[in-house]
């Protein structure tokens, strides 16, 4: 694999996640991985150890969609979008932490407004139900 454009995209802490486990269930690709790259296939196996015990094994393309949509009008970065889905704040100071000059940006009701949406669309480690746009999916 060659990396044409290292800023073309970014992915989320899910999407690696889901990446690592088809890459693992492909028994052909887990046995040239562990043959050729043994330390790669170390890297692989920790990396998911340590995303499986994260918020990102209860969250799918729809989930992080419907988070997307209700933060369209925050004006946040691409990046700020990222840490919020990865790091799921729940606090003030973790989205002051995760948002650039977020004193002068938000007001601490947008703040709680943001923190809100974060708990409703993006599911946490201790609730494996499933949330679409904030509601329990099937």
């Amino acid at each position: 694999m060659e990396v044409l454009n290292c800023k073309g995209a970014v992915l989320s802490n899910c999407e690696v996640y889901a990446l690592l486990q088809d890459l693992c269930r492909q028994e052909k690709g887990r046995r040239n991985m562990t043959k050729t790259q043994a330390d790669l296939a170390n890297i692989a196996f920790e990396t998911m150890k340590y995303l499986e015990k994260t918020a990102c094994r209860n969250q799918n393309a729809e989930v992080i969609q419907g988070f997307l949509e209700a933060v369209k009008d925050f004006k946040l970065t691409k990046a700020e979008k990222l840490q919020l889905i990865n790091l799921r704040p729940t606090t003030p100071v973790e989205m002051q932490l995760i948002i650039e000059d977020s004193e002068e940006r938000l007001s601490e009701e947008q703040v709680e407004e943001l923190i809100g949406l974060v708990e409703l669309h993006l599911p946490d480690i201790d609730n494996p139900q499933t949330l679409v746009n904030g509601t329990p999916g099937k």
